[in-house]
């Protein structure tokens, strides 16, 4: 009778199939898969919205992926355009649905409200104003130059701040968050990604000018009523010429806040924390206005963004002067280009980490 070998051995009902031998292995890292789920479920809350604006542009990709065809170019183009309306859509949703945003916005409306109640009840008819074109004087005899003088007033300091709070706050502050990362995952080029935000950042100067514009008109003409204009060679325009000059003047200062908003996007890019962009954006403007201010480098006035600031006021003569006005869009135009150039260089190589 020959041995049996217990190598040899069947071992029926002690090997466990192999599913099951996986099955008894993994509690063993049940505590490291719940730590990182834990930790994803985090900083899925953290980048709601990055994740939000990934959706939306990989639907549209998934979906193109889906049909199998190949796409022509105007309808890929057309898609991408949906694609970037959906991401502006988004950041402009982000930048006009924050608070400290909104109360921005009442103080600068609050300027106006106070030039009108201020001429209204206290001020002399015919007191005048400081530097830079004299509307303050006409704000009793028309109404619309409530919103001129808030405008003239205004430039200086408070509507660059609120536009640098924005434009800092749109790389840095994604950043400063730790969504930057997350948005970039989204099946979509930086430049173009860097050209929606920019969009933004000028949407908004255009909004903070016309609001504050719409308020002094409102005001103004409640006060004061309409009329007959006087312009600043001393003639008279209807008030719907005056209405039609003011939209302008309105157009040349969102032109100029742009480029100073192209200045505050390439600051964005280099830091991480958006306090310390609006500060520096702001010793830019500032620097900008002292060294306009000082006669003995009157070589350089032509070349800083600030000099044409004021240059609005040719606006209201009578013809048009458009020498002012053309160099100050021309400079602003070259500023954008420049500034918006070295921010889509930085951002397109820059290594984001957090």
């Amino acid at each position: 009778m020959s041995r049996v070998d217990p190598a040899q051995a069947p071992t029926t009902g002690t090997t466990a199939p192999t599913g099951q031998a996986q099955a008894t292995e993994m509690p063993a890292s049940t505590g490291g898969t719940t730590g990182t789920v834990q930790t994803s479920t985090r900083a899925a809350k953290t980048i709601s919205r990055g994740t939000a604006m990934a959706g939306t542009m990989q639907v549209a990709t998934k979906g193109a992926q889906a049909t199998g065809a190949v796409t022509a170019g105007p309808q890929r183009w057309a898609r991408q355009f949906r694609a970037d309306l959906r991401l502006l859509r988004s950041e402009l949703m982000l930048i006009f649905g924050r608070r400290r945003n909104w109360a921005g916005m009442v103080v600068l409306a609050s300027v106006p409200t106070l030039i009108a109640v201020a001429v209204k009840f206290w001020a002399s008819p015919n007191e005048g104003g400081g530097g830079g074109p004299d509307f303050a004087s006409q704000i009793s005899n028309n109404g619309l130059f409530v919103a001129l003088t808030a405008l003239t007033l205004e430039l200086p300091l408070f509507l660059p701040l609120a536009v640098a709070a924005i434009a800092a706050d749109s790389v840095a502050g994604e950043a400063n968050l730790g969504t930057l990362r997350y948005l970039l995952t989204v099946p979509v080029q930086r430049a173009r990604l860097l050209a929606v935000k920019y969009a933004a950042i000028v949407i908004f100067a255009i909004t903070v000018t016309l609001l504050v514009a719409l308020t002094g008109i409102t005001l103004g003409l409640t006060f004061f009523g309409g009329g007959n204009v006087t312009l600043l060679s001393g003639t008279q325009a209807s008030f719907g010429d005056g209405l039609w000059r003011l939209l302008l003047v309105c157009g040349y200062i969102s032109a100029a806040l742009a480029a100073l908003g192209a200045i505050g996007l390439f600051v964005s890019t280099l830091t991480e924390q958006p306090i310390g962009a609006t500060i520096a954006i702001l010793i830019v403007c500032i620097g900008s206005e002292i060294i306009d201010a000082v006669t003995q480098l009157s070589a350089l006035h032509p070349y800083l963004l600030t000099h044409y600031w004021l240059g609005f006021g040719d606006l209201l003569r009578d013809p048009i002067a458009t020498t002012s006005v053309t160099k100050g869009l021309m400079v602003f135009a070259i500023y954008a280009v420049i500034f918006w150039t070295a921010a889509w260089a930085r951002f397109a190589g820059k290594d984001v980490s957090s």
